[in-house]
């Protein structure tokens, strides 16, 4: 079983750099840590990156995860091998890229291109905020597949990762750590980012950004409102070359796995995305940009 300890980042594709660098860091609130080569790194947290925006065709280019050393990077390699992946293992290049010490790259059985790395890199020093929107962490991605059950059984088999809840067949919430689903996948008939979220210090945060969004004209894709699984009072709007964000606050903790049971939620109920019965739809998904060497990227 591979054990994954985290999640690691999301790389972006754009062909307007200053664009998307200017949403993540004026509306959404990252911090600008560096840029080379064509690609911009944001930061939200501890991390020296979550979000690293790659010049070239728009497009996520890859979900990255972390795993604990050199060698559960190898053993992951092997049971990715065994599970019929092709795997591609990066160079010096690559790493140095990404700030990690070593990364491998393969796509899971829908095309969505995925990252095993170890050794990512920390900074000490505060995050230095584009603007005050309570953010505290990287919290969650989610990846899009056409049968959300089948990618639950891949990512349940090869990883330490156990279902939470579904919501119907349009989504599985995941996780791999007490909290509720740090990996989520929707219904989605092409591969993809469907989003990724950042957490939020306290409800205000979420309620304050609401107001800061809308003033923006930013497109608000759903919310305010309140996920009846995760318990998390959410907000998902869009930016550039349809890359999904999302703020939440209030994430269910599941500290006892023997106890807990995946509930199944009935999508087609008005309350069972939304507790407060808000209108819901999914957050749009931004494709996934067609497969090629992960070192190349």
């Amino acid at each position: 079983m591979i054990i994954i300890d985290d999640i690691a980042y999301v790389r972006s594709g754009t062909a307007d750099l200053e664009a998307a660098v200017r949403f993540a860091v004026d509306v959404v609130g990252l911090e600008e840590v560096a840029r080379e080569d064509g690609t911009a790194y944001l930061r939200a947290d501890h991390r020296h990156h979550c979000l690293a925006f790659v010049e070239g065709e728009p497009g996520v280019l890859a979900s990255g995860f972390t795993v604990r050393d050199a060698a559960a990077l190898a053993a992951a390699e092997l049971e990715l091998e065994r599970a019929g992946c092709h795997v591609e293992r990066g160079d010096a290049a690559g790493a140095r890229h990404r700030r990690v010490s070593d990364y491998l790259a393969f796509d899971d059985p829908f095309g969505n291109r995925v990252e095993l790395a170890c050794g990512q890199g920390t900074l000490a020093r505060p995050v230095r905020f584009g603007r005050p929107a309570g953010i505290t962490e990287f919290g969650h991605l989610c990846l899009d597949a056409p049968d959300v059950h089948e990618a639950c059984a891949f990512w349940s088999t090869l990883f330490n990762i156990k279902i939470s809840d579904w919501i119907g067949d349009r989504a599985a919430l995941m996780r791999f750590d007490p909290v509720h689903h740090k990996l989520a996948v929707f219904q989605g008939e092409r591969p993809g980012l469907c989003h990724l979220n950042f957490q939020v210090a306290a409800l205000d945060d979420v309620m304050r950004s609401w107001h800061v969004l809308q003033n923006l004209g930013v497109e608000i894709e759903m919310g305010p409102g309140r996920h009846p699984q995760s318990t998390a009072v959410f907000l998902y709007f869009k930016g550039p070359e349809g890359l999904t964000y999302e703020y939440s606050w209030g994430v269910r903790r599941i500290e006892d796995d023997a106890t807990w049971r995946p509930r199944t939620f009935d999508p087609e109920e008005p309350d069972s995305i939304d507790m407060w019965a808000g209108p819901t739809r999914k957050p749009g998904t931004q494709l996934q940009v067609g497969n090629r060497s992960a070192a190349a990227r």
